[in-house]
């Protein structure tokens, strides 16, 4: 087949107009196949722009819903727009030659919102937008060979290995499951058709279409050129340079430039996350009030439309002589970003002194990094911001454990006020005041900690199990004197550790304690009955009883084996932490209900002694010993 045959005839192409219009995701999805070249094939979206997306969609709809109101209601919500698709028609083909990321994670989204709505007696039918059948034969409507397997084990809910698939299906999978885990819980139950109808009706796009190759991609490197496409940093950057003197231009655009690069090479596009973060802990006063109408404040606009919020707030941000615009460049951005690299690399990274930012940052806790930066003060030296660092990031952490403990979401949307008023109480404090604030919101929380051991696993919360699993079995073993193995157990790929039921999924072998299936499964999922396994292992035991499982528990790490007998009999160091801490571990022959009671109890108190607000005192007192013996 000839090239010309293949992209069509251009000098026909050529006669039709390049076609751009706005499109409700009902209209550019419904009905219509979408292909995608084999270069151009590789998804690659992150957890965090999957997590972004859902908040900006989430705090529009909010904007606008009214529980309660009539289904015709959505005509009067706000309008969202998700950007733009450039498509080359080749014939009767489709096919997307800019926006695959985001028509990849759209569908992602209807499949999970399809699922979600399983059972709904008024649910939103979006089948039509995901898949189309002919003669018998179901695809979809994004279509990708690589992808099909996967896709159809999330269409339909069915269990799907990703391990020895490539990166891009690995990356499809992941993101599916980063949906799930950030889904706003105040949208899953009565608000979610409605939702799912604004989704459909009032989210648009605009679809360019052209008719060669050729002419689409013109099309594409016009829109992306740098110099006819500046971003809101590019835009920021030009507005503070134009009020400098001749002489600061160069090196505050130097180190502008030097500063934007290192963030961009830590996936921070433009710096865009780092002005968010900085300009909202430092300056925000204002965040839009949840109910409908409400008008964006300093929080949001900060989030939408930072260049032009520095602009409209020259007097709060001193900035009146070219000196100030200079200055804050030279101080303010070089200080704040550089503490901004440095919570990225921990983030991704466990890193000696901060690690509490790793564990935040593992639950997807992506407010965190403009709670770090509040407290910190351009006079600040560098122990003065560790130590911030530390008692905030600490902070989170009890905060984020009690939450998932008790069952309360950890959505952006549903922390955002409160981390808001947060930010803006601890801005510029020095550590101690810092960490009696901390210390007393956490005392005066009317949630306990752990009131109990009924924490159990479920669909949505099935990782942050995973992660406090991780933490306590690293606690455990880290105070027994064995080296920390955290990043062990939360890693992915082939040799990844799994959450590990010590019951089998059999309700018949325990009906003399549970008269009904659905009781044994509520029990089965109780925090006192799981464990960390590597994968190979837990799929080798299986549906083996308790019994037989035991024997295999004291080869594997430390809170494993403390079900075993001889766990107590040759672990000098486990026995010392058990004496020292109090914790009421024994072993445990057999497992009926009773034992998982008591296990779930050890659960709690452990718990308790690795998320305790003491440690933020903890971290002051440990200041001043040093200071002192300095």
């Amino acid at each position: 087949m000839s090239d010309s045959e293949l992209l069509g005839n251009p000098s026909e192409a050529t006669m039709r107009p390049i076609e751009g219009q706005a499109r409700s995701v009902r209209e550019l999805l419904q009905g219509v196949k979408y292909s995608i070249d084999y270069y151009q094939r590789e998804y690659r979206w992150e957890a965090k722009q999957v997590r972004e997306l859902i908040d900006d969609l989430s705090e529009v709809f909010l904007d606008g819903y009214v529980p309660g109101s009539p289904p015709e209601a959505v005509d009067e919500f706000p309008h969202y727009f998700l950007g733009s698709i450039i498509i080359s028609q080749r014939g009767n083909q489709s096919f997307v030659v800019d926006g695959q990321q985001r028509l990849t994670t759209l569908t992602l989204l209807l499949v999970w919102l399809r699922n979600a709505q399983r059972g709904l007696e008024d649910g939103v039918d979006v089948d039509a937008l995901i898949f189309s059948t002919r003669l018998r034969r179901k695809s979809f409507n994004l279509e990708v060979d690589e992808r099909a397997d996967c896709m159809e084990a999330l269409f339909e809910d069915e269990p799907f290995d990703p391990t020895e698939k490539s990166e891009s299906v690995q990356n499809l999978y992941q993101r599916y499951q980063d949906i799930d885990d950030h889904f706003p819980k105040e949208l899953r139950d009565d608000a979610l058709p409605y939702f799912v109808d604004w989704l459909i009706e009032h989210v648009h796009l605009i679809e360019i279409t052209a008719y060669t190759d050729e002419e689409a991609y013109t099309i594409f490197e016009t829109m992306n050129d740098r110099g006819l496409s500046l971003s809101p940093t590019e835009m920021l950057k030009g507005y503070l340079l134009a009020s400098m003197t001749q002489e600061r231009r160069e090196p505050a655009n130097e180190l502008w430039r030097r500063r934007v690069q290192e963030m961009s090479e830590q996936q921070d596009e433009h710096g865009a996350d780092f002005f968010k973060a900085w300009l909202r802990s430092q300056h925000a006063q204002s965040s839009r009030q949840r109910r409908k109408g409400a008008k964006p404040e300093d929080f949001e606009r900060i989030g939408t439309e930072f260049h032009r919020w520095v602009r409209s707030h020259n007097d709060a941000l001193g900035l009146q002589q070219s000196d100030d615009f200079y200055n804050l460049v030279r101080s303010d951005f070089d200080f704040y970003s550089r503490q901004f690299l440095r919570i990225r690399e921990a983030e991704r990274q466990l890193t000696a002194g901060l690690e509490h930012i790793h564990f935040n940052a593992g639950h997807g806790f992506t407010l965190q990094e403009l709670l770090l930066l509040a407290p910190l003060s351009t006079s600040d030296d560098q122990n003065t911001v560790d130590t911030k660092l530390k008692l905030v990031s600490r902070y989170v952490d009890i905060l984020l454990a009690r939450r998932i403990w008790n069952f309360r979401s950890i959505a952006y949307s549903t922390m955002q006020y409160t981390m808001f008023v947060v930010t803006r109480e601890i801005r510029g404090l020095d550590p101690e005041p810092l960490a009696a604030n901390l210390y007393q919101r956490l005392i005066h929380d009317n949630e306990t900690l752990f009131a109990d051991g009924r924490l159990r696993m479920h669909q949505q919360n099935r990782y942050a199990i995973h992660r406090l699993l991780a933490r306590m079995t690293d606690y455990v073993e880290t105070q027994s004197g064995l080296p920390s193995r955290y990043q062990e157990y939360v890693a992915s790929g082939r040799n990844r550790y799994e959450v590990e039921h010590i019951w089998a999924n059999h309700p018949e072998r325990h009906f003399a304690e549970f008269g009904h299936a659905a009781d044994f499964v509520e029990a089965r999922n109780r925090i006192g009955g799981l464990l960390l396994l590597p994968k190979d292992i837990n799929s080798s035991l299986g549906d083996k009883s308790y019994e037989q499982k035991l024997a295999h528990y004291l080869k594997e790490n430390l809170l494993a084996r403390s079900l075993h007998p001889r766990a107590y009999q040759s672990s000098p160091g486990f026995l010392n932490f058990v004496k020292s801490s109090g914790l009421p571990f024994r072993a445990h022959e057999e497992f009926k209900q009773a034992d998982l009671n008591t296990r779930s109890e050890l659960y709690r108190q452990l718990a308790e002694h690795i998320w305790h607000p003491d440690q933020l005192l903890g971290v002051v007192k440990a200041v001043q010993d040093s200071a002192v013996h300095g």
